[in-house]
């Protein structure tokens, strides 16, 4: 059973990105400074990137970070209203990420937010950017998002879309440290599958330029608009969002007893892995969520998860090399679950298959 393709690199990668959370600047492109432009909703600043953003994301990170750089980062965008388009991450119970991308009103104008939050080393950092650049071509649409306050001297992300292939770029001041925000990380990803959104789409008929939430006397009085946990505060937070729910995944072993000091690996995605006694390595593009844990854990809660029918799988990682490989146990039965809209489910999967 061939597994090497399911390296743990691809979990850490999301730890690099939560380090952007709180900080996320380029050259600015076509900065539109005309404030009655985008008056009325028909005019949303930015509006093309929540169809583009859509779909299941991968590719290698690259970060100025202590963590370094990555060859994996998945992430599952799909639309949670008609008007707004999110993902969530896990890299383990300390360490997550969610991002959306929503259409929002601050200064009498209708433009697409950018909420990136999370927990770093369990603290909750929250962040919001507005549209502030945007190029749309043929061949490829660039959109950029500053933070609301202070602008893209504190923080700013780029987004450049081509075809299938998606670059993320975000730059900070380091809290203020510097004078000029530079490059924090760095995201070069392909798209790998839209199937998995267009329920979705269908059911919302997404995208709608609908406002999602009213901002206009929200960030009066605060400094910028970057939110951490020990001062509260966030005005969107994730409990108050459509749509996602939660799948608790449990697992448990049978023929091998765990070394709490090694991980177990949990992984869902939208079509089998599993096809007899070999992966089907063809539909790994299809992940979507995934977990590092200790291997005595034996359950995690999935939280603000997309609604559909998923697949799971867990990995013993006996030999601690972070990669899955020979000596190694995983779970080989395409274990199902289906999550309805902000409903709740229990799945498991019993590790029992030990890897050639």
């Amino acid at each position: 059973m061939k597994t090497n393709t399911c390296n743990a690199s691809l979990l850490v990668a999301t730890t690099a990105l939560l380090l952007l959370v709180a900080q996320c600047k380029p050259e600015p492109k076509t900065i539109d400074n005309t404030p009655t432009t985008y008056s009325t909703l028909d005019k949303t600043f930015g509006f093309g990137v929540l169809s583009k953003v859509k779909g299941i994301w991968n590719g290698s990170v690259s970060s100025t970070t202590v963590l370094g750089s990555y060859p994996e980062w998945i992430v599952d965008f799909r639309p949670i209203s008609e008007n707004q388009i999110s993902a969530k991450n896990e890299l383990d119970t300390l360490n997550d990420i969610h991002m959306s991308f929503f259409i929002a009103k601050y200064n009498n104008e209708y433009r697409v937010c950018f909420r990136n939050g999370g927990s770093f080393a369990g603290m909750t950092r929250v962040s919001y950017f507005l549209a502030d650049s945007v190029n749309e071509t043929a061949s490829e649409s660039y959109y950029r998002f500053s933070e609301i306050k202070k602008g893209s001297s504190r923080a700013f992300t780029e987004i450049v879309f081509r075809n299938d292939s998606l670059l993320m770029k975000s730059y900070t001041n380091k809290s203020n440290s510097l004078s000029t925000a530079t490059l924090h990380m760095s995201w070069s990803a392909k798209k790998q599958d839209v199937t998995s959104a267009e329920p979705a789409v269908t059911a919302f008929a997404f995208p709608n330029k609908t406002l999602t939430k009213d901002f206009s006397t929200t960030f009066n009085g605060v400094p910028e608009t970057i939110y951490y946990s020990t001062f509260g505060g966030d005005p969107y937070p994730e409990a108050d969002q459509p749509y996602l729910g939660k799948a608790t995944i449990n697992y448990t072993y049978n023929g091998v007893t765990p070394n709490a000091a090694k991980k177990t690996f949990l992984m869902i995605t939208t079509q089998p892995l599993i096809s007899g006694f070999s992966i089907n390595t063809a539909n790994m593009k299809f992940r979507s969520r995934y977990v590092m844990l200790s291997a005595t854990d034996q359950s995690f809660v999935f939280n603000y998860m997309h609604p559909g029918t998923y697949y799971l799988y867990a990995l013993y990682d006996a030999d601690g090399n972070n990669n899955f490989s020979s000596g190694d146990w995983v779970s080989i039965a395409n274990t199902t679950f289906t999550l309805p809209a902000q409903g709740t489910v229990t799945s498991s999967a019993q590790i029992m298959f030990m890897i050639p």
